[in-house]
């Protein structure tokens, strides 16, 4: 496998050649938030010339770009007396192009500058379209695409046609962070979004991931499991109670859960002042809710490349896998993260995450997290 590093302006132009001499490269793709890399650099001057705010950082495997994004901390450099031999080394911090979409907030009214918003409370963006991936194209290029105000524009971004992917759906939305509006909109569906280097282009995509429970499937006993972490914990909140409006015109819509038929009533009250219901916005606020307040049954696997599965080509983020614990039990859940590890005296390490470790809110799997919690105790009690 071969792994080229490369630096590049803003405006995605190559500056000077490859990178040279570098070692322990962690670079970290993640379903529908920004990815994260380090790697360590030779303090060369004319290494640490092109580290500098606002260049980029292009990881490319295989010929292939892996990732690519801004430069978060350009240099964090270290050197001793004590230790090796100058240059010393430092240390770039990077993220992928995602990261630049991550930094705008939804305004209002994207025609008009953040002066020239109105100072109506009420005042949102609302956004109704046959499919939830048009929304998603609409937010990105209306606050950072091509259709924004020349000044929020992302240099050399172009967004790719979402036609006809996802249900329909609405979304109501003012001075909140952008990618949370778009994660509200992709969540209905399971859409997943990212930006992709094409050429001198960033190009954002929606794509709809894949259920390959089938085909790529996770286990000890194939090699290719490493490791696995579960918890189980009950709902905060199993009943949403939602209130818009405005004062004199109050709206009032309860969601509820239906895991208080397995634990019990739980209340939570959600503010959506401001917010009507007209094209189920607050019944879409509530279901959102649910994604902190369910009961928590985590899931989370890593597993590693083998030469029949391999992260990025045969799956890819968001797309639906299939794990088989040591206990028997198989569950299927989503690629959160692929991981690419590259060090001189290691090699390189491809690593997936499978499943979230922060909760996963799907009934069936806490359904079988259960089961696997009841096994793992009927085995300690014959210890």
């Amino acid at each position: 496998m071969a792994v080229t590093l490369l630096i590049t302006s803003k405006t995605l132009q190559p500056l000077g050649d490859p990178l040279d001499g570098w070692s322990n490269l962690a670079a970290e793709v993640r379903f529908n938030e920004p990815g994260t890399g380090t790697v360590d650099l030779p303090a060369w001057p004319e290494v640490v010339e092109l580290l500098q705010p606002g260049n980029r950082l292009v990881v490319i495997r295989d010929g292939a770009i892996w990732m690519a994004g801004p430069l978060e901390e350009p240099q964090s450099g270290e050197w001793s007396a004590d230790g090796e031999a100058d240059p010393g080394v430092v240390k770039a911090a990077f993220s992928d192009d995602l990261a630049r979409v991550a930094g705008y907030v939804t305004y209002p009214n994207p025609a008009a500058t953040f002066e020239s918003q109105t100072t109506a409370s009420e005042a949102t963006r609302q956004i109704t379209a046959t499919g939830a991936g048009s929304i998603i194209r609409t937010l990105v290029d209306e606050n950072c695409g091509p259709g924004a105000l020349s000044a929020r524009r992302i240099e050399q971004m172009v967004l790719d046609s979402a036609t006809g992917i996802g249900s329909s759906t609405a979304i109501t939305t003012r001075f909140e962070p952008l990618i949370d509006a778009c994660r509200t909109v992709a969540s209905g569906d399971g859409l997943g979004f990212r930006t992709v280097q094409v050429g001198d282009q960033i190009h954002f995509q929606v794509y709809e991931p894949q259920d390959l429970t089938a085909t790529a499937r996770f286990s000890r006993d194939l090699g290719n499991l490493r490791a696995y972490n579960y918890t189980l914990a009950a709902p905060t909140a199993t009943s949403q109670l939602v209130i818009g409006g405005d004062e004199g015109s109050r709206a009032f819509v309860e969601v509820t859960s239906g895991a208080h038929a397995d634990w019990y009533r739980v209340e939570k009250v959600v503010d959506q002042s401001g917010t009507t219901n007209a094209n189920g916005e607050l019944t879409q606020a509530g279901a959102l809710e649910f994604g902190n307040d369910n009961p928590t049954a985590s899931l989370s696997t890593v597993t590693v490349d083998t030469e029949d599965l391999r992260a990025g080509i045969d799956f890819g983020l968001g797309d639906k896998v299939s794990v088989v614990l040591p206990t028997g039990l198989e569950v299927a859940d989503i690629v959160r993260s692929i991981r690419l590890d590259v060090s001189p005296n290691e090699g390189e390490l491809v690593t997936s995450v499978i499943g979230t470790g922060d909760q996963t809110t799907d009934t069936r799997l806490v359904k079988q997290i259960r089961t696997l919690a009841r096994r793992l105790g009927r085995v300690e009690t014959r210890r």
